[in-house]
């Protein structure tokens, strides 16, 4: 409930809005485990872009290159589609979800069989940037 003091929020078209824009890039299906992948995440979530990407060039894991080609196609979205400028962008999102497991199944001695499982992810990357 509402007392008096309270007022309701400022509609949309009546606050100012700075010019600020996001861009959005996604990669599904990479062959990794979202574990593996989250822990190169967590290191260049706080790093200035092109830091970031440095990082990523330099890395020796394998989820560096995916990793790297979501960022760089979010940053050629950034400055091709949205008209935005590459020293403006900083690094808004990056989601590493879980994508479908494939089961896949080995032979094992006296006729049993067990179960390979082959995770997958989805790499979700956003980007902010002023016009």
């Amino acid at each position: 409930m509402k007392t008096k003091n309270q007022s309701s929020p400022p509609s949309p078209t009546n606050s100012k809005t700075t010019a600020a824009a996001e861009v959005v890039a996604v990669a599904k299906y990479i062959r990794q485990s979202p574990r593996k992948i989250r822990v190169l995440a967590n290191l260049i979530k706080n790093y200035p872009l092109d830091q970031a990407v440095a990082i990523l060039e330099v890395s020796v894991r394998k989820a560096a290159p995916p990793l790297l080609k979501v960022i760089q196609s979010a940053i050629a979205n950034a400055v091709n589609n949205a008209g935005l400028k590459k020293e403006s962008l900083f690094l808004k999102e990056l989601q590493i979800n879980k994508g479908p497991v494939f089961k896949r199944w080995r032979a094992r001695a006296k006729g049993r069989a067990d179960q390979i499982r082959r995770p997958t992810a989805h790499i979700r990357v956003v980007l902010g940037g002023k016009k």
